[in-house]
């Protein structure tokens, strides 16, 4: 399916004071070290969406320079994402919607929540075998009294149409069909997703590869697993400044990675992983 056939998506926030949290069942199936063979024009999507405690992430703003680097070519989009901003998102579908060249999708490990909307900007979608979409309806955290949850509420529900008409549109499904799905928070295989309509065909096997041991990829192993144990988000970051002995603003160097004081030995991870463990069982 042409993406130029698909619908533009709602971009904006229905209100200022909310924020994005990962859902737990989307981490729990999210695996940060599948990542895709490198090639030409291809662009990564292989962390959460929206910038991250460390200032990194997936954003507009990344995949903007990435598009104008690529130019009008093909480009080939890899995604293995637990989700994030659904905003971000939204914004980020739009941008390779636009994008003049074919966009080919390969969803490596999971495309969930907002990562499975910008996974339906493809002309073409093409998932790993054990590969999954995640479609539930926009979900965020937010305080206020009653009246302000309530707007919210009615704000969200615009959001939620953008997402379901995108869904409709990729996959042919009716509207009924698509929203019992997102409001069921509806994990969807490679095999089904390709019967539904949402996918064109399998990938290659040797186009995944996996294993990325580096410390950034521990710190958000950490962090996943911190927010797997219900952790609260501010929590989480108190507890890895401690572990790094920084702060979010002390963690990048001027190219955007963390810096030395910042890391965790990989080697540390699985005695940290029985820590997360019986931290969970105390709470």
């Amino acid at each position: 399916m042409k993406k130029s056939h698909l619908p533009v998506a709602l971009e904006g926030s229905p209100c200022a004071s909310i924020s994005y949290e990962l859902t737990p069942n989307a981490l729990n199936k999210w695996d940060g070290s599948i990542k895709a063979a490198s090639s030409d024009n291809t662009i990564s999507i292989l962390d959460v969406i929206g910038e991250d405690y460390w200032g990194e992430g997936v954003t507009t703003k990344r995949i903007a320079a990435a598009l104008r680097a690529i130019g009008n070519n093909d480009v080939v989009v890899n995604i293995n994402s637990p989700g994030g901003n659904m905003f971000e998102g939204l914004a980020i579908y739009n941008q390779l919607r636009a994008h003049s060249g074919k966009v080919i999708v390969n969803v490596l490990g999971i495309a969930a929540s907002a990562a499975s909307i910008i996974a339906m900007a493809g002309d073409e979608i093409h998932m790993g075998r054990g590969a999954f979409l995640m479609i539930h309806n926009c979900w965020g955290v937010c305080a206020g009294n009653r009246h302000d949850l309530a707007r919210l509420a009615q704000d969200m529900e615009p959001f939620d149409k953008s997402m379901c008409d995108i869904y409709m549109a990729r996959s042919g499904q009716s509207s009924e069909a698509v929203s019992q799905m997102m409001d069921n928070e509806t994990y969807i295989g490679a095999s089904d997703a390709i019967d539904k309509g949402f996918a064109d065909r399998l990938l290659s096997a040797d186009v995944i590869n996996d294993g990325d041991e580096s410390p950034q990829a521990a710190m958000r192993k950490l962090d996943a697993l911190l927010a797997k144990s219900n952790t609260p988000r501010a929590e989480r970051r108190k507890l890895i400044s401690a572990l790094t002995g920084s702060t979010p603003c002390a963690t990048s160097t001027p190219n955007g990675t963390p810096s030395a004081t910042a890391k965790i030995n990989p080697e540390s991870l699985s005695e940290l992983e029985k820590a997360v463990a019986a931290f969970a069982t105390i709470k």
